[in-house]
């Protein structure tokens, strides 16, 4: 299942500080992976349009039942605003239903460190003990 690729909804001020957040989701099974992915396009749409947005990807495992996010925004509450909004809301909501396990991790980091890394991105990850 192919990735869906770092988007700039918003470009930071060169020199800005931007909130990064990362995440990892495993499904309980394989109709809870692909419940979850039919969600992503909304998802994606939403972050184009959200104040304060400054990057998002999707990393998409179906085989694993594994989905890693990565996003950048313009400070914590700009993520807070998103993640209580529409879709995002109603989706996390309805994935506590079929998710097995997840793990986030929120560093800070200069407009210049954008796009990150998967590999920066998971290696935060792999520090975190997984939520149950």
């Amino acid at each position: 299942m192919p990735d869906i690729p770092w988007i700039t909804p918003t470009a930071p001020a060169p020199d800005a500080e931007v909130y990064v957040m990362a995440s990892r989701f495993e499904t309980e099974s394989l109709l809870g992976a692909i419940r979850f992915f039919l969600r992503s396009p909304g998802i994606i749409r939403q972050i184009r349009t959200a104040p304060g947005a400054h990057g998002a990807a999707l990393r998409a495992r179906l085989g694993s039942r594994t989905f890693l996010t990565l996003s950048a925004w313009q400070d914590r509450d700009a993520l807070y605003r998103f993640a209580r909004s529409e879709p995002h809301r109603t989706s996390s909501r309805a994935a506590a239903a079929y998710m097995k396990e997840s793990a986030f991790t929120f560093w800070s980091a200069t407009a210049s460190d954008l796009p990150v890394t998967w590999d920066e991105a998971e290696r935060r990850l792999a520090a975190q003990k997984p939520a149950h």
